[in-house]
């Protein structure tokens, strides 16, 4: 087994949890928070009878992550350390395997199943461990699974249970929960605090220079970009999205296009239109979200690649089709019609998105100047990532470079996800040096075990102070570059700097809650925990009012596109807690089958089915889900 070494700063942080107490330990990203972690669960074995510790993590892809690389190389050989996912055979006993073991390693959602499961093989109870790490425990509010753990934790320590485990808690960042006044940030931190029931939060101060050297800060650059001076590929997207809203004939439709605001507004238009059954209204609806994604993308990447992102959507929507009305005669040949000239205005070299000269200038600023540079360009959705990438292997000057780019996003089923070993082998490719840059959703900014980069881009995000955090922390190395690119106009710069100052605020906030009284700050924390267990109580009480006001069989649910009803309230069960399911057999006359679902993952009583798409529209929903709203 191998010697766990800690830093200065690592020692300093896990003192008191050396002592039995529930603490947090707040260090930036790459300062070994996992490492000093280990070390707590190690001298927390070696010194309690039966003792049992739970590691907790809020992805999946953290459970092999912290058990191949930090738990098992240092505890292994002398405990029996599990990792348990979802994709675990395990988690279906996972009694069984929680007695068996020593140090159990898994996702939030497998012991919160385990703990409300009536299976005897699957359930446990907390006092069934002696220690709790919750990794990014600063998700521990609201709704979060781990807030629903913490929140029986704190239940059964408000009525008298002495018998519950130590909790460790690890984090870079625990922001301001939205706050943006100092006052609201110290409440924010102290409910924290409270869910946790953390009798303090742990930061270097002894050894705050060693750390500064271990985990430098990145410089940070604006790299400021001016608004292209003609768009004509957007203007006429916004043309064909005018034409649209005459034709639906309602003035009032807010008609901002190319932002945010306007997908909220058609996005609750189309639910408009389905619950009123309007189906003109819907469908245009739908189109002209497509359309303003296409603005999106064009304000992000290439125009070509808001066109392919029309292309794509047209020709599914064509192929699923069985039978089309005057409304969608009149989107798909509306499309038809200009397609041609999107086609002309999209090959404009002239008119293409500023933005990508400044990123391609900082690229090759970086891969020219520094042989083994490695970086990461964080973005905001999958589609942006494929259109990035796209990019970088038809970008000539780049390709001159010593650039190797891959795609990091999110796990999941459908198509436009990764698969857990998708994203182990690209990561791994990374860290050997066969890539040397990532293009990323927010997957990477928490967690991932990712070497130290040179640079660091927010290519066009709105994010919060956290998440702003967590990417700087990825450019660890000496002299690294973290640039943010943005238009001069644009609203990401604002963003940016209301991050720092949140995370300024951030920094105060914690300070001052580090400086209270020890018994003010205990008498507060069980103050904050009882009122929220009142809230609690009363917010149970008003959904069993909600989920009571309707007989399951008195609920029709019905094709979102043609409204043909196809289930009842009572055909719908939960199963395992988690998956609402048909149970109706006549439920297969309403749909057709397509083609199989393949899924990486097991089940214990379920196997995938096949895509499904109603019978009377053809319109398909993904996953074998029913076409119902």
């Amino acid at each position: 087994m191998e010697e766990i070494q800690l830093y200065g700063y690592q020692a300093e942080v896990v003192r008191p949890a050396l002592d039995g107490r529930n603490i947090i330990i707040w260090l930036p990203t790459g300062g070994g928070k996992t490492r000093a972690a280990v070390y707590v669960a190690k001298r927390h074995l070696e010194s309690k009878r039966e003792a049992k510790v739970a590691v907790l993590v809020n992805k999946v892809h953290l459970v092999d992550q912290h058990f191949s690389k930090e738990f098992h190389p240092f505890l292994g050989s002398q405990y029996k350390v599990v990792p348990i996912s979802g994709e675990s055979a395990e988690k279906d006993f996972f009694s069984v395997v929680v007695k068996s073991s020593d140090v159990i390693i898994c996702t939030a959602q497998i012991l919160e199943n385990a703990l409300k499961s009536t299976e005897e093989e699957k359930h446990v109870k907390l006092t069934d461990f002696t220690l709790l790490i919750i990794d990014e425990c600063h998700h521990t509010q609201k709704e979060t699974v781990y807030n629903k753990i913490m929140g029986s934790y704190v239940e059964q320590k408000l009525t008298g249970e002495m018998n519950l485990p130590q909790v460790l808690g690890l984090t870079a960042s625990l922001g301001t929960g939205g706050a943006k006044t100092f006052d609201g940030a110290k409440k924010h931190i102290l409910q924290v605090c409270a869910n946790l029931d953390a009798s303090a939060i742990m930061s270097s101060e002894e050894h705050a220079v060693e750390l500064q050297q271990r985990v430098p800060r990145p410089i940070k650059k604006y790299d400021i970009v001016q608004e292209r001076l003609k768009d004509p590929f957007g203007d006429h997207v916004k043309f064909m999205m005018q034409t649209i809203h005459e034709f639906m004939d309602l003035e009032d439709v807010f008609n901002d296009f190319g932002t945010q605001e306007y997908e909220a507004s058609v996005v609750l238009l189309e639910k408009k239109g389905v619950e009123r059954r309007n189906r003109q209204l819907a469908q245009c609806a739908l189109h002209l979200r497509q359309y303003n994604n296409a603005l999106l993308i064009n304000d992000t990447v290439r125009m070509v690649d808001a066109l392919n992102v029309l292309d794509d959507f047209y020709s599914d929507e064509k192929i699923k089709r069985i039978g089309l009305d005057a409304t969608d005669w009149f989107l798909f040949g509306l499309f038809e019609e200009n397609r041609t000239e999107l086609k002309a205005l999209a090959g404009m070299a002239q008119h293409e998105n500023p933005k990508l000269a400044q990123l391609e200038s900082t690229f090759l600023q970086q891969f020219d100047s520094q042989a083994n540079s490695r970086g990461i360009l964080f973005t905001k959705t999958r589609v942006s990532a494929r259109c990035l990438y796209d990019w970088i292997l038809a970008n000539r000057a780049l390709q001159d470079t010593s650039i190797k780019a891959a795609i990091l996003t999110g796990a999941g089923n459908q198509i436009s996800h990764m698969t857990q070993n998708e994203q182990k082998q690209t990561i791994r490719r990374f860290r050997e040096g066969h890539l040397n840059l990532l293009i990323s959703t927010s997957v990477a900014e928490e967690g991932l075990d990712i070497p130290e980069c040179n640079l660091v881009v927010r290519y066009g995000l709105l994010t919060n102070e956290i998440a702003m955090q967590q990417a700087s922390g990825r450019a660890r190395a000496q002299g690294s570059v973290y640039s943010v690119v943005a238009l001069e106009t644009g609203r990401e710069i604002k963003r940016e700097k209301t991050n720092e100052y949140l995370e300024e605020l951030t920094q105060r906030a914690i300070h001052e809650v580090q400086q209270m009284n020890p018994r003010d700050f205990q008498r507060q924390i069980i103050e904050i925990q009882e009122e929220t267990m009142i809230m609690k109580r009363m917010a149970g009480l008003k959904m069993r009012q909600k989920q009571n006001r309707y007989d399951p069989a008195s609920v029709t649910l019905s094709c979102r596109t043609c409204y043909a009803e196809v289930a009842h309230g009572n055909d719908i069960q939960l199963v395992d807690d988690a998956h609402y399911v048909n149970v109706n057999p006549t439920f297969k006359k309403y749909y057709r089958a397509g083609g199989q679902i393949h899924l990486e993952k097991s089940f214990k009583d379920w196997n995938p089915g096949r895509k499904i798409s109603c019978a009377a529209c053809g319109v398909v929903r993904p996953r074998g889900r029913c076409a119902c709203s």
